[in-house]
């Protein structure tokens, strides 16, 4: 029996996911031909406001069931929530989701609407790109000279070492060892980058700091002397335009560090400055003492990382003022930010960030860390608004990374489709269409250790550092990471490659996600296989906008296509994650329309597709 709605499904709602404020929803319900169906109608509501009653009007029957349809245009930007309520024999029952998707009677959640403002828009060119995040003390070392070294840094003297993971004497975990890893390494690679089709680059923090990290920054105002010095910034910038390559930067501004020139903890900046050491100091009114200048408040509770209060005039002016920082980097050549835990900066602080970096032009894009679904995130008792208008462009796609990573290694594959389906029908369309798509990144395992090593469960750091990928777990994985790749570079969004990741990089968690890139013992063969998944998706502008449907999704094998109907584009992808070699019919999603197998073996009329490969047919 069909479902009697599926909010997946163009013949129960129409447009499929997230709509334009003022626009217009249809909504169909359908029961078989012989249930007695009476007031129906659809109850939509959003918290704070009083509830709408909308009458669903009888459509007639077609194939032994009889439709029920409403038109809803909402007024009010936001989340929005409904359920159908009717009488089936004089009895009142409900609709409600069950699963991701479907309607049951009597049972089960409130569906989700999304309801983003009208002409809310995107950067048109990162559609369809690539992104290539890099750790930039760990990717590549010019091994030029740099002045005012702080002279507390260790400096690895071994580019292959790996990174210390031990507490010192004091038990306490320092972050204070360096590779030496900077700008003009970066801007040496640039023709290594370009050659994987990337486009855009999301560099973690440069700011001048004193852990390696960089998210306890000590500067904002400056690049950190060990990466080089502003006009390396610059240069950097103009060399990676000059290949098609975007700059896009780390913004940590939930707190900064205990050791900077703002707080000055430690007494580095001077014997009196700093918020903790001049109670009079321009920066005092940032933070929020409690029993000053020893208690305060923390980042988690972290001491060395001090709060700020965001929407202290004096801190946003610094931040998103005329002339901050903010525009400043612009200025020098970013083309944006993503920002740090998105979820702790306040809704206030974000709006006057996205006015500050949009002023420098509408193409300049905002991201967010957001682990959760964007859309209905609540924090600190707040339901956020990031990606309505105003605010966010998209988020670090962080569900999806999940439900990848969980199927190739062997998970259900409806919790993959319903997944993603999930993400892209709550998502405004213009954020999906350039979410941040990776399988690692900085703050989890490398993929290729997911999903071939042990799993690291409650396992610590001197665990992990004595695991690594046995020879086969390592040959295994690197299958089951082409798998995934797949996965990551065509479905909605833009790929994003945590640096090393595509030369075969492993490790466990920090810090031994961040070790350096492996020159001269990359795995070639995955830099190839990475090159030509970019050569493909930058081949065709259906992976730029096109929607996705799933087709089939098995245990061995996912068939989705993306579709563009504006352009008259369609791509099909078919993964093979098992061991056998899985043939299809292309006239199944062809149709009566010719094809061209961009990869995979055509066999008259059919695609075959080897174990762990995958096959890409642009239907024309």
């Amino acid at each position: 029996m069909k479902p009697v709605f599926d909010c997946f499904s163009e013949e129960y709602k129409t447009p499929f996911g997230a709509i334009e404020r003022g626009s217009e929803c249809k909504f169909t319900i359908k029961f078989p031909d012989d249930t007695m169906v009476e007031e129906p109608v659809l109850v939509m509501f959003r918290p704070g406001f009083k509830e709408r009653f909308i009458k669903l009007e009888n459509i007639g029957s077609s194939d032994g069931f009889t439709g029920y349809s409403c038109v809803y245009s909402p007024n009010d930007t936001g989340l929005h929530h409904y359920y159908f309520s009717l009488l089936i024999n004089h009895n009142r029952h409900y609709i409600k989701k069950n699963g991701a998707s479907e309607g049951v009677i009597d049972n089960g959640d409130l569906f989700q609407l999304t309801v983003y403002e009208q002409g809310m828009t995107t950067p048109d060119w990162l559609k369809g790109g690539i992104m290539y995040q890099i750790f930039p003390d760990r990717f590549a070392k010019s091994g030029l000279p740099h002045n005012d070294i702080p002279y507390d840094r260790k400096i690895h003297t071994d580019w292959d070492d790996m990174p210390d993971w031990k507490p010192d004497s004091r038990g306490n975990i320092t972050n204070n060892d360096y590779f030496g890893g900077d700008l003009k390494g970066i801007e040496q690679k640039l023709d290594y980058i370009a050659s994987l089709g990337v486009n855009v680059i999301y560099l973690n923090p440069i700011f001048e700091s004193h852990e390696n990290h960089r998210y306890c920054t000590a500067d904002y105002s400056k690049i950190d002397p060990l990466l080089g010095s502003e006009e390396d910034f610059v240069s950097l910038c103009k060399a990676a335009k000059a290949k098609g390559i975007h700059i896009i930067l780390d913004g940590v501004f939930s707190h900064t560090g205990a050791d900077s020139i703002y707080f000055n903890k430690t007494g580095r900046y001077g014997e009196h400055t700093g918020a903790f050491r001049d109670p009079e100091s321009p920066y005092r009114e940032w933070y929020s003492f409690m029993e000053y200048p020893n208690v305060y408040e923390s980042w988690w509770g972290i001491t060395t990382l001090p709060n700020v209060i965001e929407n202290n005039p004096a801190y946003t002016n610094y931040i998103c003022g005329e002339g901050g920082i903010l525009q400043k980097w612009i200025d020098l050549g970013a083309s944006g930010w993503r920002l740090d835990v998105a979820d702790e900066l306040p809704d206030e602080f974000i709006d006057n960030l996205n006015k500050s970096v949009k002023s420098k032009g509408s193409d300049k894009v905002i991201y967010g860390e957001v682990w959760e679904d964007a859309t209905n995130k609540e924090s600190y008792g707040v339901r956020r608004r990031y990606l309505i208008g105003g605010q966010l462009d998209s988020v670090m796609n962080y569900p999806f990374k999940e439900a990848i990573l969980n199927y190739i290694k062997g998970g259900d594959p409806k919790i993959l489709v319903d997944g993603v389906m999930t993400i892209v029908e709550h998502y405004p369309k213009p954020s999906t269409d350039i979410l941040m798509n990776f399988l690692s990144t900085h703050d989890t395992e490398r993929a290729i250790t997911r999903l071939a090593g042990e799993d690291v469960g409650w396992n610590g750091r001197e665990w992990q550092s004595q695991h690594e990928l046995s020879n086969e777990q390592y040959s295994y994985g690197i299958s089951l990471m082409k798998c995934a790749m797949v996965l990551q570079f065509f479905m909605p969004g833009i790929p994003s490659i945590y640096y090393a990741d595509e030369a075969g990089k492993e490790g466990y968690k920090d810090p031994f996600n961040r070790g350096t890139y492996p020159w001269g013992n990359e795995n070639d063969d995955l830099i190839s296989f990475t090159r030509e998944l970019g050569r493909i998706r930058r081949s065709n502008k259906v992976f730029e906008k096109g929607t996705i449907r799933f087709t089939e999704a098995t245990s061995e094998y996912v068939v989705f296509e993306r579709e563009d109907k504006e352009l008259g584009l369609k791509a099909v992808i078919i993964m093979n994650r098992s061991k056998k070699k899985i043939t299809r019919d292309i006239r199944e999603f062809a149709g009566m329309r010719s094809f061209c197998v961009a990869h995979g073996k055509e066999l008259t009329g059919k695609v075959s597709v080897e174990p762990f490969g995958y096959a890409v047919v642009f239907v024309k």
